[in-house]
């Protein structure tokens, strides 16, 4: 890393542009070339010298990319290593050949900015600790929400606050869908089709909607907001695929939609742990699911393909984020902003934070977190069923909150609505209700978030 006398020596300036590797030219990189080109006088202001793209590493020459042949080369390693490259964009993502770049990157003391969740969610730790050793910058905000700024605040406005709650609706192929069920009916076959065809979702659209692309951003967000390291095997996950238009007509009649959330919260110690007065610590429960939120949640208003994040702080209170979380233009926007903040240190030689896991709180099982939940039961209409149903749920600790019975012929709906559970005592209680002579089937179980509860 440069000191500022090595900038008052000119190592930067009009005569020795900061210089620019860019790894991939998918939809994000073009977008990233195309800006780092239309706008090299602006960014030249803003940074305090020229910013240079020396070249873009993709996987084939062949193709007209709209950008001089020279700048284009399948061997990654080697644009990493030229001396004037200065700072690295990754933007092909997937883990390997990525992490190694990366690594190689930061290794030489090159500054490098990544939209790449996938790797960040399993190997920020190796990652950080490879950027503290050259003392080169890390820099990922477009890997959580695209171009919404959630990293940045987390990592430095918030950073002398306590944050005790991150929500967000962190995946657009998922809203898209679960907002076309909601607004037409139409089942999850019909919409995840429209997506596709639209663009929304990608050929095999697994990542999305099986919520293992959310799983990634949560456990970023966690490790930011709680100062401890989560990686995506630490996040409970559930996906989409199993919603259904009935689910969204109950949700209808609550009052709620179903959205895809991304949740990460402290909860308090467990069963025979010391609590925070005692000297113990609090854990965090990291978890992706969809889950039933009443219509007049900010979350709720957010439709189509858009993202939105909610940060609750101690002192700051509730601050939600709200945007573009995909896409070529809005994510290159994120990437780019990354780039001056990283150009900005080089030029200055100054540097940026680097990953702060001083917490260290434990994970709590999704067995111990507490929600509220809404179960979808078949039954036969006859006498005393709803109430063996009311002593299953009392015999496990679940308290009720509401029930709504629809009876057809010698059939009936049970729509029940509970009180905070935790997710073992609600899932015991499921257990022993589908083994119920009375009940036909439990047809559906949906997390309820977002109440005063």
């Amino acid at each position: 890393m440069p000191e500022v006398t090595d900038v008052v020596a000119g190592r930067w300036g009009p005569d020795r542009p900061i210089g620019i590797a860019v790894l991939g030219m998918g939809n994000v990189g073009s977008e990233v070339v195309r800006i780092l080109r239309d706008h090299a006088d602006d960014l030249q202001s803003r940074v305090g010298a020229p910013v240079t793209l020396r070249g873009v590493a993709v996987r084939d020459l062949d193709r007209d990319r709209g950008v001089p042949a020279e700048l284009l080369t399948t061997d990654a390693e080697a644009l990493i290593a030229r001396p004037d490259v200065d700072v690295v964009v990754e933007v092909m993502g997937g883990i390997n050949p990525a992490r190694a770049l990366i690594l190689a990157a930061l290794n030489a003391g090159k500054s490098v900015i990544t939209a790449n969740k996938a790797l960040l969610a399993d190997y920020t730790g190796e990652l950080a600790a490879a950027a503290e050793r050259s003392r080169a910058d890390l820099y990922f905000e477009a890997a959580v929400a695209g171009a919404i700024p959630v990293v940045r605040p987390l990592i430095q406005s918030l950073s002398g606050d306590r944050v005790n709650r991150v929500v967000g609706i962190v995946n657009g192929t998922t809203n898209f869908i679960l907002s076309a069920m909601d607004e037409t009916g139409a089942d999850y076959g019909e919409t995840l089709a429209e997506a596709t065809r639209l663009g929304y979702a990608e050929a095999d659209p697994t990542a999305d909607v099986e919520g293992y692309d959310a799983a990634a951003k949560a456990a970023i967000l966690a490790s930011l907001a709680f100062h401890t390291r989560v990686t995506a095997a630490d996040v409970f996950r559930q996906g989409i695929s199993q919603i259904s238009p009935e689910d969204l007509e109950t949700a209808t009649a609550l009052d709620c939609t179903v959205k895809l959330l991304a949740i990460c919260e402290r909860v308090p110690a467990g069963p025979g742990e010391p609590t925070v007065a005692e000297g113990g610590k609090d854990r965090i429960s990291v978890r992706v699911y969809p889950a039933l939120i009443p219509r007049k949640h900010p979350l709720a208003a957010v439709t189509g393909a858009f993202n939105a994040v909610v940060v609750e702080a101690e002192n700051a209170g509730r601050l939600m984020f709200y945007g573009q979380g995909a896409g070529g233009a809005p994510t290159a926007s994120a990437v780019l902003g990354d780039l001056v903040m990283a150009s900005r240190n080089k030029f200055f030689g100054g540097r940026a934070p680097g990953e702060s896991v001083y917490a260290q709180l434990p994970i709590a099982p999704i067995g111990d977190t507490p929600t509220r939940y809404h179960v979808n039961l078949q039954v036969e209409d006859r006498p005393g069923v709803l109430a063996a149903v009311a002593g299953e749920f009392s015999d496990h600790g679940v308290s009720i909150s509401t029930v709504r019975q629809e009876g057809h012929d010698d059939k009936a709906r049970l729509v029940v609505v509970t009180h905070l559970a935790t997710e073992s005592a609600l899932a015991e209680t499921v257990a022993d209700l589908s083994n119920m002579e009375s009940v036909t089937s439990v047809t559906s179980v949906l997390r309820l978030e977002g109440t005063e509860e």
